[in-house]
């Protein structure tokens, strides 16, 4: 009998750690399916709420188990709980990051330094219609004041820096950051460019602007996802990083 009941503890804790492990690999599967197109956005996201539902509930239970193994003195038993615990502990820290941040700044994914007459995408058009993303266009009555209240900082960037020089920069600073440059275009003054997630593999597309002002030139930056309605503020972090490349370089 205190053979069977051992068994069932040492069952009820490896249920736990295994519970959590199944969790973590969902987070990746999700993650790396939805980047290798294994499955789409949708079926990623599936994924990631079910890895983040186990965790919670390895979490709580584990807690449980784990008070009770400590009174007990079931050393074995906890070693295998511990362990699920803190698995549980990690994929819940990293789902709560990713809510603060989603919380933290309004649901767009569409911001420009300039919101009046926003640069314009053009090879990049085709692409996007393809693959069924977000449109392309910028509605002002909808995102300008959202994003000017968020996101103060997006403005545009006028240099004393020439137009043609500007546009070799602007190449220089974005294959720097790792986006690929889909077109650059002189004589419109335009560069088109791709950034995409590690894990995920989003997409979200660039384009930048570069106007002559007197012997210097304007630049106007534009970042916009390819899929979701929230950005977590990315699209407004990777504009920043690029304007202080452009400044910096």
């Amino acid at each position: 009998m205190n053979e069977q009941v051992q068994d069932a503890r040492k069952w009820w804790a490896s249920a736990l750690m295994i519970g959590a492990v199944v969790g973590l690999v969902c987070l990746l599967l999700g993650a790396l399916g939805t980047k290798f197109g294994v499955w789409g956005f949708e079926g990623g996201f599936m994924l990631l709420g079910v890895g983040t539902v186990l965790a919670a509930v390895v979490f709580f239970l584990g807690i449980i188990a784990g008070v009770y193994s400590i009174s007990k003195k079931m050393q074995p038993e906890l070693s295998a709980i511990i362990i699920g615990v803190v698995l549980s502990v990690v994929m819940l820290a990293m789902m709560g990051t990713q809510f603060m941040a989603a919380t933290a700044v309004p649901p767009i994914h569409n911001i420009s330094t300039d919101t009046d007459s926003p640069p314009q995408f053009d090879r990049l058009v085709a692409i996007r219609e393809a693959e069924g993303a977000n449109p392309h266009t910028y509605d002002r009555d909808a995102l300008a004041q959202e994003q000017k209240e968020a996101y103060p900082q997006i403005k545009p960037l006028i240099t004393d820096v020439a137009p043609a020089e500007m546009q070799a920069r602007v190449v220089q600073v974005l294959e720097g950051m790792g986006l690929e440059v889909v077109d650059s275009n002189p004589a419109a003054g335009r560069v088109e460019a791709t950034d995409e997630t590690f894990w995920f593999g989003f997409k979200d597309d660039v384009v930048v602007r570069i106007r002559a002002e007197g012997s210097g030139s304007v630049v106007d930056v534009r970042s916009v996802s390819r899929v979701g309605q929230s950005d977590l503020g990315k699209n407004a972090e990777r504009i920043s990083e690029i304007l202080n490349g452009l400044t910096a370089s």
